[in-house]
């Protein structure tokens, strides 16, 4: 039997997707901010985008020259778009489980969200009072780059003391972030993503949900097999 990799001591976390179930609400408030300017951008498109920073979603959505005209504007029109659904956003399943176990287990745990802070915070929220399980935050508004770029996970983990660290997400744009910054990514299908894409963009491993991660990690002492 081959060893057991050594049990992470940092786990470094995506916010949308993986602990509030906002996919669905950040796709309808994309696609209202789109039309807002009469462009019609799918929603199965705009789907596979999220996770991505929103300074390269837009070009990815609807190509450059619709950046060039519109990004900026697009941009201050997906938050607004957003408050009005707000009300949507719910915890995933098990992200408070998830968080309790891990911190049981003597894990570090560091938010890493593309999000501004204003609204990671609001996000935030929306979890509890077990937000305050995240140690360091680590904000869209800490980083030049976004993701798919490993920026705001190295910074997250320059801010701690971490040894060993894995990232948690749902998206390819996280497991692409994590592959960058040189680290693992568990990821969770509570995006809407397949575990086969998940897999084929480099995650180590993936679960339905964050309860059945916490489920896995308390009967096997790993995050991974």
């Amino acid at each position: 039997m081959p060893d057991t990799p050594p049990a992470p001591d940092t786990v470094v976390l995506d916010l949308d997707g993986t602990l509030v179930d906002s996919v669905p609400v950040h796709v309808l408030a994309w696609q209202a901010a789109f039309r807002d300017v009469g462009l019609h951008v799918p929603s199965h498109r705009l789907h596979g985008l999220i996770g991505m920073g929103g300074d390269r979603l837009v070009a990815a959505a609807a190509g450059d020259a619709v950046e060039h005209a519109l990004g900026d504007e697009l941009r201050a029109r997906h938050p607004q778009q957003l408050d009005g659904l707000f009300g949507r956003i719910v915890p995933t399943e098990g992200a408070a489980e998830l968080l309790e176990t891990l911190r049981e287990r003597g894990c570090t745990l560091v938010l890493a969200s593309s999000s501004d802070a204003d609204l990671t915070d609001r996000l935030l929220d929306v979890l509890g009072e077990v937000r305050h399980l995240l140690g360091d935050l680590v904000t869209g508004s800490d980083a030049e780059q976004s993701k798919p770029s490993g920026e705001l996970v190295a910074v997250a983990l320059e801010n701690v003391d971490a040894g060993r660290a894995v990232v948690v997400g749902d998206s390819v744009w996280d497991v692409a972030a994590a592959r960058d910054a040189g680290v693992p990514c568990v990821a969770l299908l509570t995006g809407g993503v397949g575990e086969a894409e998940l897999r084929d963009a480099g995650a180590v491993a993936a679960y339905d949900s964050p309860a059945a991660l916490a489920e896995h990690l308390r009967r096997t002492g790993s995050l991974v097999g």
